[in-house]
């Protein structure tokens, strides 16, 4: 059945761009709240894991807070209790990865190079390589599992100040994951 309104690809192209901005913004703030915390719990003698571990829980507490009230909010926000579990769910399993990079360099490779096992080293590993691809797990699951879209919205479809406007067809978007 044909759709009886079709948004142009680059109307959804515009709004995904603006969705990935947002979300960015929103995580250069909590990368810095982490990178901080993090550094300034290194020099105070905390064990590396540890102090990686605190640094994410406090940088999540203010990623949630921006994406639930400015990436997403346009999405469904009927369950906050369930999104503020699932979120941190998600973001767990993001510092799985970011911490498996850290140990794998700290502890794994540090053994054989003793240089991995330096602050700069840690943080290269555990804060540029393990945040970016926790963070590009965080941006799929977060946008698939957390801030769903509604029934009553359209992904990429916005009025004329971004609000969600009503889709007349429920219909898969090209920027809506497959899985």
């Amino acid at each position: 059945m044909p759709e009886t309104s079709p948004a142009p690809r680059s109307s959804v192209f515009r709004a995904l761009i603006r969705e990935v901005g947002k979300f960015g913004t929103v995580g250069a703030i909590s990368f810095a709240v982490d990178l901080t915390i993090f550094n300034i719990l290194l020099q105070g003698g905390l064990e590396t894991l540890l102090a990686k571990t605190i640094s994410t829980v406090i940088a999540t507490t203010v990623a949630f807070t921006g994406n639930r009230f400015w990436t997403w909010r346009h999405r469904s926000h009927d369950h906050m209790a369930r999104q503020y579990t699932m979120f941190f769910v998600l973001n767990a399993i993001g510092l799985g990865i970011g911490l498996a990079c850290l140990a794998i360099s700290h502890y794994g490779l540090g053994q054989i190079w003793p240089a991995l096992q330096s602050p700069l080293a840690d943080n290269i590993s555990g804060q540029l390589i393990g945040t970016a691809v926790g963070t590009l797990f965080r941006f799929w699951s977060y946008r698939r599992f957390v801030f769903r879209a509604t029934s009553s919205t359209t992904e990429g479809t916005t009025g004329q100040r971004g609000e969600p406007r009503a889709a007349t067809v429920a219909r898969p978007s090209a920027v809506r994951d497959s899985a």
